[in-house]
């Protein structure tokens, strides 16, 4: 071998040793990289940090609990704070129950104990002699005419916007009674079906709240 091959076989071999070290730099794995980073790196891009998903907004919690103000017939009037969820009884409840003066028959009629309280509702129990009774701030709310003794709607003496708040009576039967007890008062509220004037189905919806006589 000629000197000259000797000078271009040597130059070739350093060629190629600095080739495999070039390669290895820019291939060997470094300290702490991500596989994705190395391989970006090796395209020339720049990986940028993850950046996590925003979490879901949460919906809002619903209140624990509800504020109402119970009045009336009750042995504790006032506001009262109840858990959610509650119903028009435990209102009552809160407030001590149905006072002595409580007119149970009105209420009966006036009131939803089942009711589902909403926040702020106003509860009224009606009074033995209340003019009306009325449960405020909910879908069941309705008045109780009261009149005569023990808050009974008495068909003889009501007039006739009373008589058409009972439950069953419309204006038909209003006027039936009228002139009926302008011929002859009412003995009992079965004389008024006997003469005709309301009929048993009315009767049963009428006879916890009305009397005659």
């Amino acid at each position: 071998m000629s000197r000259s091959d000797r000078i271009m076989v040597a130059a070739g071999g350093g060629a190629l040793i600095l080739a495999v070290a070039a390669a290895w730099v820019l291939f060997a794995p470094v300290e702490g990289a991500t596989t994705d980073e190395l391989t970006a790196a090796g395209d020339g891009l720049t990986l940028a940090p993850p950046v996590g998903s925003p979490a879901a907004s949460a919906p809002p919690a619903e209140p624990a609990t509800l504020v109402v103000d119970v009045q009336g017939g009750v042995a504790e009037p006032g506001v009262r704070e109840l858990p959610a969820g509650s119903r028009v009884a435990d209102a009552i409840a809160a407030a001590g129950g149905y006072a002595t003066d409580a007119d149970l028959a009105a209420a009966a009629v006036a009131i939803n104990l089942a009711q589902v309280l909403a926040d702020g509702e106003k509860i009224r129990v009606p009074r033995v002699g209340d003019a009306s009774a009325v449960v405020a701030g909910g879908p069941a709310a309705s008045s109780a005419p009261v009149t005569g003794g023990g808050g009974m709607v008495n068909l003889n003496t009501a007039t006739p916007e009373e008589l058409e708040a009972l439950p069953g009576i419309g204006p038909v039967t209003v006027q039936k009674i009228v002139a009926a007890r302008q011929e002859q008062p009412f003995a009992s509220l079965e004389d008024a079906v006997q003469r005709g004037v309301i009929n048993r189905g009315q009767l049963e919806d009428i006879q916890a709240v009305a009397t005659a006589g």
